[in-house]
């Protein structure tokens, strides 16, 4: 039997979806919005994930923002630029994580008093350009590993969600090896 036959006389599945109950779902608990009865994930979990998050970001882009005007000495122009680039980026971070929050029905959680306590990453001034680098690339590998713990938690769960912190991983990586590229000629 040839290959082309053998293959056309051996079933498949077909893709079937009942359209029709989809359909009467979807008109229940419109005020889910984007949830449906098929989220797989523990929202609630993931809203306090996404919170945390939403602190790990705003806590680097005040970094981030005081290194940025603080930056002083030999090639601080350069640096100094580079750190105002990388907290303009940790804010759209920020602002992703909230309008996901408020699409699965949380709210985003703002409050100065416990923006440390929730952030992945520490608040770190730094004595010096040198130190800024290092406290920012220390911070971004913190994001790092919580991101892809986050992103293997979520699975197929959320994909959406999952979705969002591999892009805002993508970005913590290029922000790594950027302040890596800075500190090479430091140390």
């Amino acid at each position: 039997m040839s290959k082309s036959s053998s293959t056309s006389t051996q079933s498949h599945d077909p893709f079937v979806m009942d359209l029709q109950k989809i359909r009467e779902q979807a008109r229940k608990h419109m005020s889910d919005g984007p949830v449906t009865q098929t989220y797989g994930a523990d929202r609630q979990s993931v809203l306090k994930l996404l919170n945390d998050a939403l602190a790990t970001e705003i806590v680097c882009t005040l970094r981030y923002k005081r290194h940025h005007f603080m930056a002083k000495g030999i090639n601080s122009e350069a640096v100094a630029a580079e750190f105002a680039e990388h907290a303009s980026e940790e804010q759209e971070h920020a602002d992703r994580f909230a309008e996901r929050i408020v699409q699965l029905g949380g709210e985003p959680d703002f409050a100065p008093e416990s923006l440390q306590t929730r952030s992945h990453s520490e608040y770190k001034e730094g004595a010096n350009l040198t130190d800024m680098i290092r406290e920012n690339l220390v911070a971004e590998r913190i994001a790092i590993d919580t991101y892809r713990e986050i992103i293997r938690y979520l699975g197929d769960n959320d994909v959406t969600t999952r979705r969002i912190f591999e892009e805002v991983l993508a970005v913590e990586e290029e922000h790594a090896d950027d302040m890596a590229d800075l500190l090479e000629g430091r140390e």
